[in-house]
């Protein structure tokens, strides 16, 4: 009898332990599929949220800031080769002002590429979701399934990406 109170206790030690220990995750690893979304489209009267992003797809979630440098450069890599983009769904969030997020919108003409899509992440949700985020740009790759292969700070290579895209594949 002493064992098996012994071998209970134990048990729910571990049990313990083991949900303590999930509950230190950020919740981009808790919960590892595209997140709910709620940004601020660019004409400033519609939301973006995770209904709108195609189904069946791979994604990348990038938050920038229109700010910093390796999110434009980033963003010129991205763009400059578009045509290994153009079946990914590309979502861009940002928290810096509004209207410093429409002037990078209309200078890189994100418009031209319908599988990209912006918005201002003017309640901070997706800085939350991604908490261990340190630096710009942060990007969120998923795959068709909308489960997350993996994450990167810092700009990246092209083909960095399309390689963590293509080791995902389900």
């Amino acid at each position: 009898m002493k064992r098996l109170i012994l071998f209970l206790i134990t048990a729910i030690s571990f049990e313990y332990m083991a949900a303590q220990n999930n509950a230190a995750q950020p919740p981009y690893l808790r919960f590892p599929t595209i997140p709910p979304l709620k940004l601020l489209k660019v004409d400033s009267a519609t939301y973006l949220t995770k209904d709108d992003i195609k189904k069946n797809h791979r994604t990348i979630i990038m938050y920038f800031s229109p700010e910093c440098e390796h999110c434009k450069h980033q963003t010129e890599s991205i763009l400059g080769s578009m045509d290994q983009f153009k079946d990914i769904e590309i979502v861009m969030a940002t928290l810096l002002p509004f209207h410093e997020m429409k002037d990078f919108y209309e200078y890189y003409r994100i418009a031209d590429h319908p599988n990209i899509k912006m918005g201002w992440d003017q309640t901070a949700t997706l800085r939350g979701f991604y908490s261990t985020m340190q630096s710009l740009p942060y990007l969120a790759l998923y795959d068709k399934k909308g489960n997350l292969i993996t994450t990167f700070e810092g700009s990246q290579k092209v083909s960095t990406i399309l390689d963590a895209f293509n080791k995902g594949k389900e």
